[in-house]
Parts: structure tokens; sequence; C-alpha cells
């Protein structure tokens, strides 16, 4: 038998992650090896996953990959572990159509046969709990909900209530809860959070959400309604080395500021013959020499701007290989950073990399947000014609320029279809953060152009 849960919520902003969070620190202070996945293509929860269960956690998303995929991701990232905490995204049947439960949490739960514990938001309601479990549990047959937790009730009486009701009403177990006044709030989620996270400042709030989930929630019960069916993986793997020759070197900037990379992207490099050579320009570290491709991913530019505008040799290092042919993918913060300027909210201006022309200012809410389906423009090295990609959008900045070509992608979203990014030299950039399993010839385009050595 295999070990899972998925963590599903009744809407957003139920305590999915809270209560993920304290179940996962819960279970590894037994001892336990626990693996966290998040539903859908965030990378902040799986950013909080990693710091508390010590092991690299991973997206599983059924609208930006295939059904094999995501099951072949769900496998090899559980491998070793003693138990699976898979976090939902939104609603359980919330995705990307209302008629269907296509990218939902529920479509994951299914692909991946996990059992479904079901996290109720009960302040302000009785019995009325039960109708609403009741409603998740006859929407579709596939799901397996085989337990609720109870979140944000007032007292243990109104716990006992709550928990009558559904238990009578529904016939399955309500397993714990936690209390509304306790009033949790997960730190920040946007500006600063993953270098919190690095330096273990989220250490002991972890650690407290965890003896809380131990007081509240049986993590015995919880144990025994994970276990599932083994899965199989993909035969075909996307993800296993293909040859052991490492046949180009692809610098890839890591550190504070960029380190939205989904795990798979790189293993997709290594199994096609990249070998991946990790660089910080927050660190003041120059591009690495001798490398056939450059790679610089998203993250929080904007929190680290007067560091990166400082470190000139930097930058001249990054431009002066872009702008000789190194074949260079560039997403959201990436694309940012290789701007003219960064404006923060504080409408100070920081010089950038200065490749791409235009300006990046921050603005104090969400510009842009969803799922994209990206087509190369003509010319576009990674996405020749014809070939489409799957990714999303998730940003606080907008770009301003007075270019009206070299755009990278013709970029498909829920409001209608739009030219993205900036193409030019052999970079490739955009806000569009792109899951390569979605497109392997990607990465197969990617490595063909770093054997040309057009950068020496």
């Amino acid at each position: 038998m295999d070990r899972r849960l998925v963590i599903a919520g009744t809407g957003s902003g139920v305590g999915k992650t809270t209560l993920t969070i304290g179940l996962m620190s819960a279970l590894k202070s037994r001892g336990l090896e626990v693996q966290g996945f998040k539903c859908g293509p965030d990378y902040i929860d799986p950013s909080y996953h990693t710091a508390v269960t010590g092991r690299p956690a991973r997206n599983l998303d059924s609208w930006m990959l295939r059904e094999e995929t995501v099951r072949d991701i769900y496998v090899r990232g559980s491998k070793g572990a003693d138990i699976s905490i898979i976090e939902g995204v939104m609603g359980f049947f919330d995705g990307k159509n209302p008629r269907t439960n296509a990218g939902s949490t529920a479509e994951i739960s299914m692909i991946t046969e996990s059992p479904v514990i079901l996290v109720v938001n009960c302040a302000s309601m009785a019995r009325s709990a039960a109708a609403i479990v009741k409603g998740f549990q006859m929407l579709a047959e596939g799901p397996n909900i085989v337990g609720v937790i109870a979140n944000k009730v007032g007292s243990e009486g109104h716990y006992r209530i709550v928990k009558t009701a559904i238990e009578q009403e529904c016939s399955i177990p309500v397993i714990g809860y936690l209390q509304r006044e306790l009033d949790i709030e997960i730190p920040e989620r946007h500006l600063g959070l993953i270098p919190s996270i690095e330096r273990g400042e989220l250490q002991p709030f972890f650690q407290q959400l965890g003896e809380l989930a131990e007081k509240t929630i049986d993590i015995d019960e919880i144990i025994k309604l994970s276990k599932a069916n083994v899965l199989q993986g993909d035969s075909a793997s996307l993800f296993e080395k293909e040859n052991s020759e490492k046949s180009v070197r692809i610098a890839v900037a890591k550190d504070a500021a960029f380190n939205f990379y989904y795990p798979e992207n790189l293993e997709m490099l290594q199994a096609a013959g990249a070998e991946l050579v990790y660089f910080s320009p927050l660190a003041g570290e120059d591009l690495p020499p001798n490398v056939d491709g450059l790679y610089i991913g998203g993250g929080f530019p904007e929190e680290y701007a007067h560091r990166l505008s400082v470190n000139m040799e930097v930058k001249i290092s990054i431009k002066e290989a872009v702008e000789s042919g190194l074949p260079t993918l560039a997403e959201c913060g990436g694309y940012m950073y290789l701007t003219e300027a960064i404006t923060t909210t504080e409408q100070h201006e920081y010089s950038m990399v200065g490749i791409i022309p235009g300006k990046v200012k921050m603005q104090p809410k969400l510009a842009a947000l969803g799922y994209r389906e990206v087509t190369g423009e003509p010319g576009n090295f990674l996405l020749a014609e014809n070939i489409q990609a799957r990714g999303h959008e998730f940003h606080y900045s907008t770009f301003e320029t007075n270019e009206t070509e070299n755009h990278a992608y013709s970029s498909k979203g829920m409001r209608g279809q739009k030219k993205e990014g900036f193409m030019k030299y052999n970079l490739v950039a955009g806000y569009t953060h792109i899951h390569f399993a979605s497109c392997p010839e990607l990465v197969q385009n990617w490595i063909a152009k770093c054997k040309e050595n057009v950068y020496v």
C-alpha cells in the first residue's frame, strides 16, 4: 500500500495551506518522511512544503500536463516517502471550466487515485455544514472523500455539533478541527517570503502549526485514511536520463531573487544531456564560464532591485553573452531583470541588465494571473511555428516599452489572445512560466541550439 491524501477545500480561503503545513509538521514530528505536492501551477505553497518536509515539493497540474505525466510526477516525487500530502487549489471542483472537473483538485485526486480530506469553514453554521459536505459528495462520482476537517470553529462544543451532523448525514468521519480564535495568519505570501523561508525564520511558525494540529486533529486517523493503492509511473518518462553523457552546459540563475523553477523543467534538461551550472546574480556571481545556454527563472527581483542593480559586472557578463547569441530563456522575474530598469512600489528606479528595451513598474495589486497557452512567434528557437506550450502568469508588475515588434510569444488566456515577451539574438523572454513537460520539443530545441556553439 501507498499512503497519500489530498487536502481539499470547499473554496479558497478556508485554510487549506494552514492545515496542510500543520499536518506535514505533525507527521514529520512523528518521524515520518513526508512528501508535499501542490495542485495547480503555484510556486509559493510548494516553497512552504519544501521547508517543512525537507523534500522538494512538486506541482501536479492536469491542465498544463497529460494525465500520464501527472501520475509520473507523483510516483517519482513520492519515492522514499512514508506519506504524501497533496494540497488542493481553490475549491475542490474549481478548475478551468465551470462545466467539468478539468484542471481541478477533484481531477488530480482521481488521476492519482487519492483519498480526499475536505476542509470546511464552519464559522457561523451548525447542521448546515452537513449540507455542504453532502453537496460535495454528490456532485461527482469519481472523487473519494474519506473524511472532513472543520476549520474556524468557535469552540469544542461547536465542533461536536458540526461533527454529529456531518457524520450522521454524510457517513464519513470528521477527524478534527482548528479553532477560529487562534487566528493563525500565514506570513505574507508575496513580499520576501522565499528569503524568510531560506533564512529559517518560519520554522517556529511551522512547529506551532504542527503542535496545534496534533492537539485537535486525530493524526492517527489521518495516517489510517491515507492508505491507497500503489500507483504506477509512466514507462516512457520524460524525466529519465536518455544518456549519461553531458553534451551542453546550461547556466541557471538560482538564489533568493530567482527561484521559481519546476523541478521537472530542470530534470528534463538534464535528461536531454544538459549539465546545469548554478550561479547567483544576487551574490555578485558572474555568468559561469564556458556555458552553452542560460536559464533565468522567476522570483522576486524587485525585492532585491538595489543589490541586483549595483552588481555591474554580473549584468555586463550576462548582457555580453546574450548579445553574442547565448541561447537564453528568461521567465517573469528573469524577464524583468533583463529590462532597462525596475521601479518599485516606493517609486525607486533601479537599473537592470538592459538587453530588453523597456522598463518594469511594480503595482500594488496583481497585474496578471492565470493559465496561458503560448505559441512561438516566427524565429522563436524554443517554440517553432505551430508548437504550443502551456504555462501560467502571476506577477505584480507591468512592462512599459515603445518597442512594437520582437515579441516572443502569442499568448492565449481567459481574456483572449495577446503578443507577449521579447525575442532577439537567441533570447526568448516573457512573463509566462512554461512547464516544459507540456512541450518536450522545447527542451530538444534548446539543447540543439546550445550545440550549435553560436556563443563562444
